[in-house]
């Protein structure tokens, strides 16, 4: 009983640790034109990506995004589209 103690444990920092980077991000984010922006990282964190993922998903135009000084910025209403797809499985793996 007590390893599924600990394995819950772990589970409830590791959840800890993530509400805390999500409120980190939210209180730093960025503003242009009104809207809230996200970088790479930002993004990483939010959605649990790789950075190679994002690139791809820039690459195939499946995540809009914009540059500014050659860094690719999204935009906090596209990225919530491009959630609300997935969650319906509008995106597609390459993997299939």
């Amino acid at each position: 009983m007590e390893v599924a103690d600990n394995i819950f444990d772990d589970g409830m920092r590791n959840l800890n640790k993530r509400l805390d980077e999500i409120l980190s991000l939210l209180k730093a984010s960025n503003r242009l034109n009104g809207e809230t922006i996200l970088d790479t990282q930002d993004l990483c964190l939010l959605l649990n990506l790789s950075k190679r993922t994002l690139r791809r998903y820039r690459a195939t135009g499946t995540l809009p995004y914009f540059q500014i000084g050659g860094k690719p910025f999204y935009y906090e209403s596209d990225v919530q589209e491009f959630i609300r797809r997935n969650q319906e499985g509008d995106i597609t793996s390459s993997e299939d």
